[in-house]
């Protein structure tokens, strides 16, 4: 059975079956949280997260480069206490910030991150256009500093700011087999996790392209793919039709509801004790 929150405690209502997940550090049914952004997020408010729920927690994410705006005090304490949780930390995709400014720029960035202690930087460029062979440098750079590097793919141009719908659709969208082969290409470099962009897919759309997550699954693989899905309704669809064991990204206000979906111990009417799953 999954374990407590805390992994020394036994977990409360024990003779209760839940579905088994596997412990930390997992490859499946990884969970990513949004740390600081929509609101601030402190070591106090962060330690309640983690003290109750850390157990599910596999990875925080700073969003809009947030970090820029604290002290590295802060910011390394945050780190530190995600670590003492076995919880990673990435960076969000602030690099397209950084991209703008030249390469010296990204170069500090890196060195930085590193030193603050950053497991993960995630590169994405849903506001700029970048060759896939300089995508492919970028993340040699970032692996070659003891780092993970989590490229992000979508379809959505200008994704990634929380644009009206109707401004993004005006943009306009990429091709899916072209987001696809970019993706195939990066897992080959190493990549730890390709992050699929919500954007054009599951949000800020009039209908949900759930054909583009299908292919994106069907060709490079379930275990390889983060789906941003920070809403309750999409994140239910993704443990619907693919299983608890999905990698999903939502906000941290969303962890317990997302952790009793994958527990199969609670959910809407389309979910109730149909999610379950089977360890020989």
């Amino acid at each position: 059975m999954i374990q407590a929150a805390n992994p020394t405690d036994e977990r409360a209502f024990g003779f209760l079956r839940i579905n088994e997940r596997e412990a930390k550090p997992r490859a499946r049914g990884v969970t990513e949280i949004r740390g600081p952004y929509y609101t601030p997020m402190g070591k106090r408010y962060l330690q309640d997260v983690l003290e109750t729920m850390g157990a599910y927690v596999d990875a925080l994410k700073f969003a809009g480069g947030s970090f820029s705006l604290m002290s590295r005090q802060v910011v390394k304490e945050l780190i530190d206490l995600c670590h003492s949780h076995d919880v990673q930390v990435s960076t969000g995709g602030f690099i397209e910030h950084v991209l703008t400014q030249g390469q010296e720029a990204v170069d500090q960035y890196v060195r930085e991150c590193k030193a603050l202690g950053f497991d993960i930087i995630e590169i994405s460029c849903g506001f700029i256009v970048i060759p896939t062979d300089d995508w492919l440098r970028l993340i040699d750079k970032v692996q070659r500093a003891g780092m993970k590097a989590k490229p992000e793919v979508g379809i959505q141009f200008g994704a990634g700011g929380a644009t009206a719908a109707a401004e993004l659709e005006a943009e306009g969208t990429r091709d899916p087999e072209w987001a696809i082969q970019q993706a195939r290409r990066f897992l080959d470099a190493g990549a730890y996790l390709i992050m699929i962009e919500s954007e054009g897919i599951t949000e800020n759309v009039k209908v949900w392209r759930t054909d583009v997550a299908s292919r994106m699954i069907n060709a490079l693989g379930l275990e390889n793919l983060m789906f941003e899905a920070a809403d309750p309704d999409v994140f239910a669809w993704y443990v619907k039709n693919y299983g608890p064991e999905v990698n999903l990204f939502v906000d941290h206000s969303q962890i317990v509801q997302l952790e009793c979906l994958r527990a199969g111990i609670w959910g809407t009417k389309s979910l109730w004790g149909r999610v379950l799953t089977y360890k020989a």
